[in-house]
C-alpha cells in the first residue's frame, strides 16, 4: 500500500526568536488560511497528503520532545503513526527509522517522504505529482523517485537535479545528475538549459528499498534499525530505540542513499512538480506567508508602520504594539522575552546570532 511520512524534526534556527527549541517553526501558526485564520506548516503538510492518502497511512517523524505538540496539532494522526527520535541523528537515520516502522506493519509499503516546512500551491498539482511518483514506482519497484520543482529563477539556495531520459510514465524522467547549490552564473545556465529542476528534498520509494540501501551503504544504521524493530511495539521497543538510536552514525539521506544510487543508471527518477513552492527556512521566505500592505511590509500582530517599506514585522504578543517610522527593508520580531532586529539582507545571519546568544546566555533564549 501507499504510505507517506512527514519529516518534522527540525528546530528552525534561522527563524529565531519566533522558532525555539520548545516550539519549532513547523508547529507555529504562520500559514494564512483562506478564511483569514492561520495554521501550522505541519498541519498544512498533513492536509496536503490527505488529498492522496487516508489519514491512517500518514506518518510523522519528529523529535521525542515535540510529541505532545504534534498530537495537539494533528488530531487526525493515529497514535501509532508517530515516529519519535530520541535525539537528532540527521536524515538518513530519521528516514531509515520511519521506513523500518512502516515496513514492520506493511512489508511491501511504498513510502513518500515529505517535509513539514513547505508551502505548496496549488495543492492539486502536488497531489497529481505524488500519484505520478507512486505510478513510476509501480513501473520500476527498485527506483528512488524524487520530486523536482520547476524553477522560476536562477536560485543559488537550492540543490538541483538534472533530467535525463524520459520513462514510460508521463512526467517522469531518469535523473542524470544531482548538483549542489550553485553560484549565480551556474544557476543561470541551469535555468536557461531547461534540463534542471530544484531538488525539493521529497522522495517516493519502497520502504524495503531504503532499508536495503542502508544495509549496503550504512550497515551500522541498518543493524541498529533491525534491533529496534525486532523488539515488540510499546515500552520494550521504546527502550531499545532510546539505547540504539543515539549511537547511529550521523549522515544525511542524500549522502547515504541517493548519491550511491545515482551511480546506477536509471535507478533514480525525477517527477516534474510545477507549483509555487516555498521552503520556509528564513524570515524573507516566511514573509511570503504573511499579509502584505501597500508598501510591501509583511506583517502579523499588533503593528503600526509610518513611512516604512519592505519590512518583515511580527509580534506574537497580542498586547504588545510594534511601531516603526522611517524604517526600510528590515526584520523586526517581538516575542515575550526577545526582540530581534536586522536588515533583510542579513537574514541568513540569524542562525549565527542565535549561536552568539547561546554563548553569552546559555540555552535560556533558545
Amino acid at each position: 500500500m501507499q504510505h507517506a511520512v512527514i519529516m518534522a524534526g527540525g528546530s528552525g534556527t534561522r527563524l529565531w526568536p519566533l522558532s525555539r527549541a520548545s516550539r519549532p517553526k513547523q508547529l507555529l501558526d504562520v500559514v494564512t488560511t483562506p478564511d483569514g485564520g492561520a495554521h501550522s506548516l505541519l498541519a498544512e503538510a498533513f492536509e496536503r497528503l490527505e488529498k492522496v492518502l487516508p489519514a491512517e497511512r500518514i506518518w510523522v517523524c519528529t523529535a521525542a520532545r515535540y510529541a505532545d505538540a504534534v498530537r495537539a496539532a494533528l488530531p487526525r494522526l493515529r497514535a501509532d503513526r508517530l515516529v519519535l527520535e530520541p535525539m537528532a541523528r540527521d536524515t538518513a537515520n530519521a528516514v531509515g527509522l520511519s521506513a523500518a516502522l512502516v515496513a514492520d506493519v506493511d512489508p511491501d509499503a511504498d513510502l513518500a517522504v515529505v517535509s513539514a516546512d513547505h508551502v505548496i500551491r496549488p495543492v492539486q498539482r502536488f497531489a497529481d505529482a505524488l500519484r505520478t511518483a507512486y505510478a513510476a514506482l509501480a513501473e520500476r519497484p527498485r527506483a528512488l523517485v524524487t520530486l523536482g520543482i520547476t524553477p522560476t529563477s536562477p536560485a543559488t539556495g537550492f540543490g538541483y537535479v538534472q533530467r535525463g531520459a524520459a520513462t514510460a510514465t508521463a512526467g517522469v524522467a531518469e535523473a542524470a545528475s544531482f548538483r549542489e547549490k550553485p553560484d549565480r552564473a551556474t544557476a543561470e545556465q541551469y535555468l536557461a538549459s531547461g534540463e534542471y529542476l530544484w531538488n525539493s528534498g521529497m522522495f517516493v520509494w519502497r520502504a524495503g528499498t531504503v532499508l536495503d540501501a542502508l544495509a549496503e551503504h550504512l550497515p551500522e544504521t541498518a543493524d541498529g534499525l533491525r534491533r529496534i524493530v525486532a523488539a515488540p511495539a510499546g515500552p520494550a521497543r521504546d527502550a531499545v530505540l532510546a539505547e540504539v538510536f543515539p549511537t547511529l552514525p550521523k549522515i544525511s539521506v542524500d549522502y547515504a542513499v541517493l548519491e550511491p544510487a545515482a551511480t546506477e543508471p536509471g535507478r533514480v527518477l525525477v517527477v516534474d512538480l510545477d507549483v509555487d513552492w516555498l521552503d520556509v527556512g528564513s524570515w524573507p521566505a516566511l514573509a511570503h506567508t504573511l499579509a502584505v500592505d501597500g508598501d510591501g511590509n509583511a506583517v502579523r500582530g499588533l503593528t503600526v508602520l509610518l513611512d516604512a517599506s519592505g519590512n518583515v514585522v511580527l509580534s506574537d504578543d497580542p498586547e504588545h504594539l510594534v511601531a516603526l517610522v522611517g524604517v526600510r527593508d528590515s526584520i523586526v520580531v517581538h516575542t515575550a522575552d526577545v526582540t530581534m532586529v536586522c536588515p533583510v539582507t542579513d537574514a541568513e545571519r540569524v542562525k549565527a546570532l542565535l549561536a552568539e546568544v547561546e554563548q553569552r546566555y546559555g540555552l535560556r533564549y533558545s
